[in-house]
């Protein structure tokens, strides 16, 4: 009897012992460990990636001429509204420009603006992030932030020789300075405990009593450029309910997500022309 206990105990022996000898090993070296794990697994998910954009290449390659036909009516479209947003935002900078130097405001800072594939999502309870196929290869910092054709996606947590981890704006571990848009007044937004495969979202802490939000119409949360890390204006969601908070001074909200952030296969990293920018995000009083 006691030589079967002793054997249902082993597995949690052994566990306890390595854990404690993980305990007991120096900082560095387990940084020196992971950042080694780190490299060694990238190429492997970088050569994935390229396996299945390669697929998708060809399954394309099967596609009709019709399709083919109709796909490229679509660009040309697609191409011709954006030659048109590209000379208004043309025009809405010359105007920025000219308006702040009437009113001797500094000048924004400046960004260079890096696509990036995605490589790989990883979606838990515990964590929302993305892997990136650039890194300091690219000279892409830690704490830069990074966005979509939806708005933010998030910031640069860690920075690998060839690929970056991105930590979701869903993740509940990113919080930065919002606004309801039309408002100048900062809220505290921070990502939430997601489901796998559920819709996205996140909360609004300290938002003004005054703001209401009626079902059916919500507000839309835009970043407040507080904090230096993310430009002003960037879309974060919607804010789809509010209810007062335990203090009874503030009100606490639900920010929905876009649905695609858990679809993205390319994202765009702002590193800032100055090195000394990039930093991540602080919490919001």
């Amino acid at each position: 009897m006691r030589p079967h206990r002793f054997d249902q105990a082993r597995p949690f022996l052994t566990l306890g012992i390595v854990a404690l000898v993980w305990l007991l090993v120096p900082a560095a070296l387990k940084r020196f460990t992971r950042a080694s794990f780190y490299e060694l697994q990238a190429p492997v998910e970088v050569t994935a990636a390229g396996v299945r954009q390669l697929q998708d290449f060809w399954a394309l390659r099967t596609r009709s001429a019709d399709d083919l036909i109709a796909a490229g009516k679509q660009t040309a479209d697609a191409l011709a509204q954006y030659e048109l947003s590209a000379r208004q935002q043309e025009q809405l900078a010359a105007e920025n420009e000219r308006l702040r130097a009437m009113l001797n405001l500094p000048a924004d800072p400046g960004w260079h603006y890096e696509q990036a594939r995605v490589v790989r999502r990883d979606f838990s309870a515990w964590w929302q992030q993305l892997v990136i196929r650039k890194g300091a290869d690219y000279n892409i910092p830690k704490g830069a932030p990074v966005v979509y054709a939806g708005g933010v996606a998030g910031i640069v947590r860690e920075v690998g020789l060839s690929t970056a981890v991105v930590e979701l704006i869903s993740s509940p571990g990113l919080r930065l300075a919002a606004v309801v848009d039309g408002d100048t007044r900062p809220i505290s937004y921070q990502g939430g405990e997601n489901p796998a495969f559920g819709l996205a979202h996140g909360t609004a802490e300290y938002v003004p009593m005054d703001i209401i939000v009626l079902p059916g119409a919500p507000r839309r949360l835009v970043t407040s450029g507080l904090g230096g890390v993310f430009p002003a204006g960037l879309p974060i969601g919607q804010l789809v309910h509010a209810e007062p908070a335990a203090d009874g001074l503030f009100k606490t909200g639900e920010v929905r997500l876009d649905p695609t952030l858990a679809a993205l296969n390319e994202v765009t990293v702002l590193v800032p022309l100055h090195p000394d920018q990039a930093a991540p995000p602080t919490p919001v009083p």
